[in-house]
């Protein structure tokens, strides 16, 4: 939570800091949208027409309408809307206010003639690239009069008003009266389509009625033929008829076998009497066939001879001839019945045929006399409604006046300034997403974990041999109060044993860390110190422009013995303490200051003076520093107030201590006190803020 909060002051005072820049660009953006608003936007009027629907619609005769009213349901509603502004209503709407000869929604009619860079650049290119402007094609009458509708419907809008059947119409152009007149035209259009769309449906069902009544009076005479036809053709009356018929094959049916039982009986009796008569004996013809002569006759054999049995064969004979016709009687009468049942089957099966064939003409003939007759009456109906149809919306509030519209300028102007203050705040947040230097000790301390020295503005000279006469003529200024703080909290850093060698050195060049250095020299030999000041960074040699009056020689050639230390370091007067240049050597810079020689210089100096301050090169540049550094008490880094980079530090400091060194303090150099108060730094982040705010009583500016 507590972060939260800090993030979020963090955030205020960032816009805080840049609400200049905010106020900068609401206030452009506020003097655009008022020049759009007032100067270029062009005004706009706005006329409004009333419709009501009439759901259901009325009628004048009670029958039913062939096109019936508007549905209520939202759908269709929304479906009339659509009508509304369908381009067919469009192109009507064009034709009838010919709005093709107006140049607010006829673009072609504006000459707006070439191009204003043109007549400038086509000699010239015609001349050194054979390149022409295209002509713009002369447009149809079809494409200038598609874009006249496109522009006209445009114009227009139309809408619902919630839990009502009413529609409004609008209409939006530049003057006030062809505005009305727009909106008026296009609800009077499209009442008039509602009525045509009507009748042209009314004409359309008369006609198809017309059709299929003549359709089926046709159908329906040709089936009524056909039931005559098969009527006169066919010897059925009616289903009862039919139904006799069945029952008379039925007993048909019931004799034929009855006497076909009979006939098999008789022909199975018939055939065994002939057996009988073969080989049978006189008693099993008897048996077989009972007759009193014949059982007579056989009572006669005991008493005669041959003859008795030749009258008994006789007349079993005789029998058995009249079995056999008896026999072949019955099966005559078998066929004859049965040829009988056939013809009957015959019959009854074609007469059941055209019956059935009768029925579905009657059901087809009294189907197509159903249609027929409602078609005849639909017909009727739909001829008495010709010439009674009407619109199904009215026109409540016809369109009187345009009204004044817009550009809303006020609203213009409002918006454009919170859109300025968006795209400020914008630029505000990401100046500080992008920015990746310090600002305040804060920053610094809170991002390294190394406390901040001192912080020293910068110094109002435009040359470097200004410097020192600068600190002696203001010995009372911002930059010499801060250098003196930052004395103070190097020789408070180690209370016991404070430090007498003191090393500046930087992450890259142009951070302040030579100027540091003199500076601290200084404010260091005013204190009655004896002070050295060393030039190490041997690669540029910038003490040349400060010192105008230095020997030749330098730290080289203290090292390499050449000539007596006397004539190599010297006293400036200005600055109150002795100097020791920089000198071009031919070993590496890294390799002569990681001798022995340098070590035992720096340990004969400890002896003399009282502080030695040395200038390094940075650290990010050359390897020196970290080799120099092995031989000072404490090393002073220099971060230039919102230029070093967060990275440049970071390596920086890993640098150092991938060589065991470890940095007494930062010194946040070179703030610009305008840049302070523009990011709101003033008197809260800083001591020089403090300085900047209160130190006009106290200090020199």
């Amino acid at each position: 939570m507590g972060d939260d909060e800090i993030d979020l002051l963090e955030l205020f005072g960032s816009l805080w800091r840049g609400k200049w820049i905010i106020l900068l660009c609401a206030l452009l953006a506020g003097l655009g949208g008022g020049y759009y608003a007032f100067q270029l936007a062009v005004p706009k009027y706005s006329a409004q027409t009333t419709l009501a629907i009439q759901v259901g619609g009325s009628q004048i005769v009670d029958i039913d309408s062939v096109f019936s009213g508007v549905s209520a349901d939202t759908v269709s509603l929304n479906t009339e809307i659509e009508v509304i502004k369908s381009r067919k209503l469009g192109e009507q709407l064009v034709r009838e206010l010919n709005l093709t000869a107006d140049a607010a929604f006829n673009p072609y009619l504006a000459d707006t003639g070439p191009a204003f860079y043109e007549p400038y650049l086509e000699p010239y290119l015609k001349d050194w690239f054979g390149f022409e402007f295209p002509e713009e094609p002369t447009p149809t009458e079809f494409q200038q009069f598609d874009r006249t509708v496109v522009n006209a419907m445009s114009a227009i809008s139309a809408s619902l008003q919630r839990d009502t059947y009413v529609f409004t119409l609008s209409a939006k152009t530049v003057d006030p009266q062809k505005s009305v007149l727009l909106v008026n035209t296009l609800a009077q259009l499209y009442i008039a389509d509602q009525i045509a769309v009507k009748f042209e449906a009314t004409e359309n069902a008369v006609t198809w009625l017309s059709e299929r009544v003549t359709e089926l009076e046709i159908e329906l005479k040709e089936k009524e033929d056909a039931i005559k036809d098969l009527r006169s053709r066919s010897n059925v009356v009616n289903a009862e008829v039919l139904a006799g018929l069945n029952q008379q094959a039925n007993d048909i049916q019931d004799r034929l076998q009855s006497l076909r039982e009979t006939a098999e009986g008789a022909t199975t009796r018939l055939e065994r009497l002939r057996a009988l008569q073969l080989d049978g004996s006189p008693e099993e013809i008897l048996e077989a066939f009972p007759d009193p002569v014949l059982q007579r006759l056989y009572n006669d054999l005991s008493d005669g001879g041959p003859q008795r049995l030749t009258l008994f064969d006789d007349r079993f004979a005789l029998l058995v001839d009249r079995e056999a016709t008896d026999t072949q009687r019955a099966l005559t009468q078998a066929e004859s019945l049965s040829a009988s049942y056939d013809e009957l089957q015959t019959r009854i099966a074609l007469q059941t045929q055209d019956l059935i064939d009768l029925q579905q003409l009657e059901r087809e003939a009294e189907a197509t006399r159903i249609l027929y007759d409602t078609f005849l009456a639909r017909l009727k109906e739909t001829t008495v409604q010709r010439g009674l149809q009407e619109a199904d919306a009215r026109v409540l509030s016809p369109a009187i006046n345009g009204v004044y519209v817009e550009p809303r300028k006020s609203r213009i102007v409002a918006l454009s300034l919170i859109l300025g203050s968006m795209l400020g705040v914008g630029i505000v947040l990401l100046q500080q997403f992008l920015h990746n230097g310090f600002r305040t000790a804060e920053d610094l301390e809170r991002h390294t974990g190394i406390g901040v020295m001192g912080q020293i503005p910068r110094i109002p000279i435009s040359k470097r041999e200004a410097l020192i006469p600068y600190l002696n003529d203001k010995p009372t200024s911002a930059a010499s109060e801060a250098v003196r703080n930052l004395r103070t909290s190097v020789m408070l850093s180690n209370i016991d044993q404070p430090p007498k060698v003191i090393m500046s050195t930087s992450s890259i060049p142009g951070e302040g860390k030579t100027t540091q250095a003199i500076a601290l020299a200084k404010n260091f030999a005013t204190l009655g110190r004896s002070v050295l000041l060393i030039e190490c960074d041997i690669r540029r040699r910038t003490f040349s422009r400060y010192f105008k009056t230095a020997p030749d020689c330098g730290i080289v050639s203290a090292l390499s013995r050449r000539r007596p230390l006397d004539e190599i370091v010297f006293h400036d007067k200005a600055l109150c303490a002795d100097v020791l240049m920089g000198e071009k050597s031919s070993v590496n810079a890294a390799d002569l200051f990681s001798s022995d020689r340098f070590q035992e210089f720096i340990g004969n100096a400890r002896k003399s003076y009282d502080v030695i301050i040395i200038d390094t090169p940075p650290v990010l540049v050359v390897p020196d520093a970290r080799v120099i550094g092995q031989a000072v008490d404490a090393i002073i880094y220099s971060v230039a107030w919102d230029k070093t980079a967060k990275a440049q530090v970071d390596e920086g400091l890993r640098q150092l201590a991938g060589a065991n060194l470890k940095v007494a303090g930062f010194v946040l150099s070179q703030i610009d006190p305008k840049g302070m108060q523009r990011y709101g730094y003033g008197g809260r982040y800083s001591a020089y803020g403090a300085y900047a705010k209160y130190g006009k009583h106290y200090y020199d500016t």
